[in-house]
């Protein structure tokens, strides 16, 4: 990455602050100036009006004014700190509070004076030479009656709106500084709480994609980037463990197909090379027979697995009595049972017992634990299937009287390729796929199936079905 997107804040970050500052300070400057002249024009043209209506004015004009009067007005103005003007309608000043700094034509003074006679009207400079510095400059006219016998003018020195509004921008500028600093401490939070967890995530999510499965995301909060972080730990460790059962089931297909193939292949060499002779050919070509029927069915598991992973569990639900699927599967294992003098039992709660799922896959599941039922009972044990109902649910049972399962494993009897050692040693046929086949589907109809067992005195396998309408 060139620019990272914390580089990229803190880029836009340093570009506001920096045009942040000319706005305020050039921008603030001019509108508190403006400000200042507007609200002291008005204030100041108040004055000069107050002045105008009192007699006083006109008084001065007609020249007969006090002594009196003329301190007054000097001693406002001073404490004011502007300067007052009395002028005729010729422009000619009758009293001046202050020092001019030169006397201004008349007729320049007359025109300034009508032109400046109204509410919201100011001139700002050195009002045609009279002042060494700019002023601030306001009229208003003195009336006797509706005649106008002059005017009042007002002089406030600009120095004092700039000393106001260099205060007032020195506190825009603090209060600007405040929040500027306020941002940063944002920044450096957004550094802290999101952009140092989002590059652990990149960094995470990069050792992922080298298939470092086993790298931990180190973020641990409690909002959306630490959820992210866990969700990619977990689909980690996931891929992590599906890769290890990949291995291990790709370790368990070949460890079950070379063992048949080996010997098929060295009696079909030792029978073509002569090493068996025709008349004994017929012993080993039963135990070809026997070890292809191993494949054939190692063969034919996989397949059902893959059938479901494939399809995504795609099933075709209806409706069927799963009393009559027991007694036919049952019937295909009679011959089975009257060999080895195993007992089968039927319990069935009712005549009919109507259920909803995929027939086939659930004929899969009865024959896979009935099978397996077999494979571990002694001879002249029994084997029960029941089935029952509770709370809307149909509860089926396969249960036998064999060696059973000791406690350690059973969580991993549905684990694809586990076997038991006592299994391979009493059933070399056995591909230890059939229980995970029966996860697989009980799963895909959205039941449950649990597994009882004690070493020596049984199993019983019980799932659930729902309860047809």
């Amino acid at each position: 990455m060139t620019h990272s997107v914390f580089k990229k804040f803190l880029i836009y970050y340093i570009c506001l602050g920096i045009a942040g500052f000319f706005l305020t300070s050039a921008g603030g400057s001019y509108l508190i100036q403006n400000h200042l002249e507007i609200q002291t024009s008005r204030q100041l043209y108040r004055e000069a009006q107050h002045i105008a209506e009192n007699k006083g004015a006109f008084a001065i004009i007609k020249k007969q004014g006090t002594m009196d009067l003329q301190n007054t007005l000097s001693d406002m103005a001073k404490f004011q700190n502007f300067q007052i003007w009395i002028t005729d309608t010729h422009g000619k000043i009758l009293l001046n509070t202050g020092m001019e700094y030169s006397t201004p034509n008349q007729e320049e003074v007359s025109l300034a004076a009508e032109r400046l006679a109204h509410k919201d009207c100011y001139e700002i400079g050195n009002f045609y030479g009279s002042f060494s510095n700019n002023q601030l400059s306001v009229a208003a006219p003195v009336l006797h009656g509706i005649t106008k016998t002059g005017y009042v003018l007002i002089h406030y020195p600009m120095q004092n709106i700039y000393r106001n509004r260099s205060s007032f921008q020195g506190i825009l500028l603090l209060v600007f500084f405040l929040l500027y600093g306020i941002t940063l401490l944002s920044l450096i939070l957004y550094r802290a709480h999101v952009h140092k967890p989002l590059q652990q995530i990149i960094s995470g999510a990069s050792e992922f994609g080298n298939g470092n499965l086993s790298h931990k995301i180190p973020v641990k909060t409690d909002d959306e980037m630490g959820y992210l972080a866990n969700s990619l730990n977990y689909m980690a460790d996931k891929l992590n463990r599906n890769g290890e059962y990949q291995r291990r089931f790709i370790s368990n297909v070949s460890h079950d197909f070379r063992s048949p193939l080996t010997s098929i292949k060295g009696f079909v060499e030792a029978m073509l090379d002569g090493t068996i002779p025709p008349e004994a050919q017929e012993k080993y070509l039963k135990i070809i027979a026997y070890e292809s029927e191993r494949l054939e069915k190692l063969t034919e598991s996989l397949l059902a697995l893959n059938d479901l992973d494939i399809k995504k569990r795609l099933m075709h639900m209806h409706r069927f009595d799963i009393n009559e699927t027991l007694q036919n599967i049952a019937a295909t294992f009679e011959g089975i049972c009257a060999e080895r003098d195993i007992h089968l039992t039927l319990c069935l709660c009712e005549k009919a017992q109507y259920v909803r799922a995929d027939m086939e896959q659930i004929q899969q599941v009865l024959y896979n634990l009935l099978d397996n039922a077999l494979k571990f009972s002694s001879n002249h044990s029994s084997i029960i299937l029941e089935t029952s109902e509770k709370n809307g649910k149909v509860f089926v049972s396969v249960k036998d009287h064999g060696s059973g399962i000791p406690k350690e494993n059973l969580s991993k009897i549905w684990e694809r390729f586990y076997k038991l050692d006592a299994s391979r040693g009493k059933d070399r046929k056995g591909t230890g796929l059939g229980l995970s086949i029966v996860k697989e589907i009980i799963n895909a109809h959205g039941q449950n199936i649990n597994v009882i067992s004690t070493v020596g005195v049984g199993t019983e396998f019980i799932f659930t079905l729902e309860k047809a309408k």
